[in-house]
């Protein structure tokens, strides 16, 4: 399965919540809410899913796992080093 590129989950993520906080803030500007459509739109095809609320939560659950995921690489080559020659 074919995974989007972190930074674009977060671009677009970040994208959907700013407009999520104008639209809450101005629920009648239609050109606030047409941004915010298109960028739910764009964050459901990126993750798969029929709605722009799945897709959020969606994209969070994803960045927060590949976060998780470089920081257990990072710290796997943190141990004691050993250098040629010695025994463990």
């Amino acid at each position: 399965m074919l995974l989007p590129a972190k930074a674009e989950v977060a671009r677009h993520l970040e994208r959907y919540r700013a407009w999520e906080r104008l639209l809450l803030a101005a629920p009648a500007d239609h050109v606030v809410r047409g941004n915010f459509e298109n960028t739910g739109y764009t964050l459901c095809v990126l993750m798969g899913k029929r709605c722009a609320r799945e897709a959020a939560d969606a994209a969070e659950h994803y960045l927060r796992a590949a976060s998780s995921m470089a920081r257990a690489r990072g710290s796997q080559g943190r141990g004691p080093s050993r250098t040629a020659g010695t025994c463990p």
